[in-house]
């Protein structure tokens, strides 16, 4: 059974994944809207990613027998500017999850190692999150406002595919 602050710890968690599966949701579509489709593509699975992250989250809660508390969503803007100021607002919100699961573990570490394991997790995938994000951004810069650099780019962006999903190890013969 999940202490109340540990519950609490969590439910904030699955919150700031609720609100990214929102805001990259957002964000696609603003990008769909100006044409850039690789970006909208992109920006679409890491949506999906986020929402993924959420569900695991809150199976976790549920297995552990807490609760799930899930809070009204903030509106998402409806535009993000350039692709490179949208890009750097992605930047910017993962490392806001960053610091997030880095708080949540170092107050799990000292409480509930379970947990702790599973933040664990979370914080590893961010070190990719973050690094895809920054990637993206040097390289918006680099382009600039080349109209062939920015569309290059969107077309490598658009050749993202989902990530397998994790599920039980199939049967032996």
């Amino acid at each position: 059974m999940l202490n109340e602050q540990i519950q609490k710890l969590l439910n904030n968690l699955i919150g700031i994944e609720h609100v990214s599966t929102t805001l990259y949701l957002a964000m696609s579509a603003y990008m769909a809207n100006q044409n850039y489709t690789g970006m909208a593509s992109w920006l679409r699975l890491q949506s999906e990613e986020e929402r993924t992250h959420m569900l695991k989250l809150i199976d976790y809660v549920t297995d552990r027998g807490g609760l799930v508390d899930l809070q009204q969503l903030p509106a998402q803007p409806k535009e993000y500017g350039t692709p490179l100021q949208t890009f750097q607002k992605v930047l910017e919100h993962e490392q806001f999850v960053t610091n997030s699961y880095q708080q949540a573990y170092n107050y799990a570490a000292q409480n509930d190692q379970q947990t702790a394991v599973i933040i664990q997790e979370f914080l590893r995938e961010q070190i990719d999150e973050e690094a895809q994000a920054l990637t993206i951004v040097d390289r918006l810069k680099l382009a600039g406002d080349n109209p062939a650099a920015l569309l290059v780019l969107d077309q490598e962006l658009g050749q993202r595919t989902a990530a397998p999903a994790a599920g039980p190890a199939p049967a032996g013969g």
